[in-house]
């Protein structure tokens, strides 16, 4: 329902100006109030306390975007804490997932409610709002929750346990157990000002991932195996990355978690269909090598490509040598471009920068560069490992590792006939 749909409704029902109250509701929404918690705002402000009717009980399977407020009877899977900036002011909110036999739906109680795993629920008056095209449950002043007796099954599995390879952006509450591959300190200009933060690199026997301990822990440190308690997932360029926030419980394990030294390995179409990710896979065919790719010049501020001595961001400058490989890599499910820095692309011209110049000064030629580098890897297969991002420009494989394939065709059909019938 649009904010001029409820506006006149509420107008309606309080007996007053329409104008008045879409303005009011739309000031609200702007500051991102949820809409239920505005509407019952403006309610208490122009004195109607009630909200005209009962919400409808539904089942959480029938609860679409079009919904204002419902009642509904639920088991809590997940319930994760963290602070939030609220109108100017810090706001701790639980979120995580409502599900009864139905389905399932995320949910953010802006009241503490005392919600656990397992807990069974009735929610009544609670606020739906429509967030990524899917509808989300807000639990606020105005919602009464009771916690029931009984409880209520569920074909779901209780609480946030997780290997990294599950996790998705927007999941929260959950628990992973991982060693710590990379950490780093690092200070940024956060909303109070400068702060420091710990980010790296966790991974499990699943998969790695990127972390961010917004409450820097002296637990997390590289090498050690840990259990992470209430985290939220984000997206980093594409790709899940796992959040520590001041609630998040951060301990030691009396075991070691053995990392995969291998990446996962999909179906060029399947990762670019997923969004990205941050280690990956991919081995297809090379059947381009793009322009800008061989001897190029960098920006000395920015690392940016320079071209013809221009800069994007810092205009005209002296660009820098380097070398760089942006490979169109292509497995009949789907394309991505490969792009190989500077240690890769040497051993694949078999150069370095210096001989580069030097090849490109002997042929008064910048682009026999790139021609070698072409005639060497266009039409044979290789399996790239990186992090895959997904933009406007498409889809780009940032490499790690690249090695022309060796093994037989027929053996990597078994090998991935083995992997999907596990």
């Amino acid at each position: 329902m649009s904010v001029d749909e409820r506006a006149e409704a509420l107008a309606s029902d309080l007996g007053i100006d329409k104008e008045e109250v879409k303005q009011d509701l739309e000031n609200l929404v702007s500051y991102s109030v949820p809409m239920d918690e505005a509407v019952q705002s403006l309610r208490r402000k122009y004195g109607g306390a009630s909200t005209g009717s009962e919400p409808e009980s539904k089942a959480i399977g029938e609860i679409t975007t079009a919904d204002s407020n419902v009642t509904v009877t639920a088991r809590v899977l997940t319930a994760g804490k963290r602070s939030i900036r609220y109108q100017g002011n810090e706001q701790v909110i639980t979120e995580g997932v409502l599900a009864d036999s139905s389905g399932s739906i995320d949910y953010t109680a802006w009241e503490e409610f005392g919600l656990s795993p397992g807990d069974t629920v009735t929610a009544g008056n609670a606020g739906v709002r429509e967030w990524d095209g899917h509808p989300e449950l807000n639990l606020g002043e105005s919602t009464s929750l009771a916690f029931e007796d009984e409880t209520l099954d569920v074909p779901h599995e209780i609480g946030g346990e997780r290997d990294l390879v599950g996790v998705e952006p927007g999941d929260r509450g959950l628990t992973v157990e991982a060693r710590i591959l990379e950490v780093e300190t690092r200070t940024i200009d956060g909303r109070d000002g400068e702060t420091e933060i710990l980010s790296g690199v966790l991974g499990d026997e699943s998969a790695r991932l990127p972390f961010t301990d917004w409450e820097p822990r002296e637990e997390i440190r590289e090498g050690a195996d840990l259990r992470f308690e209430n985290v939220y997932i984000r997206e980093f360029r594409g790709a899940p990355s796992v959040n520590c926030s001041e609630f998040t419980t951060v301990s030691a394990l009396d075991r070691e978690i053995a990392v995969s030294d291998s990446a996962p390995r999909k179906p060029i179409g399947e990762a670019v269909e997923s969004g990205g990710a941050f280690d990956v896979e991919l081995v297809g065919t090379i059947v381009a090598v793009r322009d800008g790719s061989g001897l190029i010049q960098r920006c000395p501020e920015c690392g940016r490509m320079v071209q013809k001595g221009q800069c994007r961001s810092h205009g005209q400058v002296e660009g820098e040598d380097d070398l760089r490989v942006k490979a169109i890599l292509d497995d009949g499910t789907g394309t991505v471009t490969a792009i190989l820095g500077t240690e890769l692309t040497r051993e694949i011209y078999g150069g370095d920068i210096d001989d580069a110049r030097e090849q490109a000064r002997d042929a008064m030629d910048q682009e026999v560069v790139a021609d070698s580098i072409r005639e060497t890897l266009v039409g044979r297969e290789y399996a790239v490992r990186g992090s895959l991002s997904i933009d406007e420009y498409g889809a780009n494989l940032n490499a790690s590792e690249f090695h022309e394939v060796t093994e037989p065709p027929a053996e990597r059909a078994t090998a991935l006939l083995a992997e999907v019938s596990e």
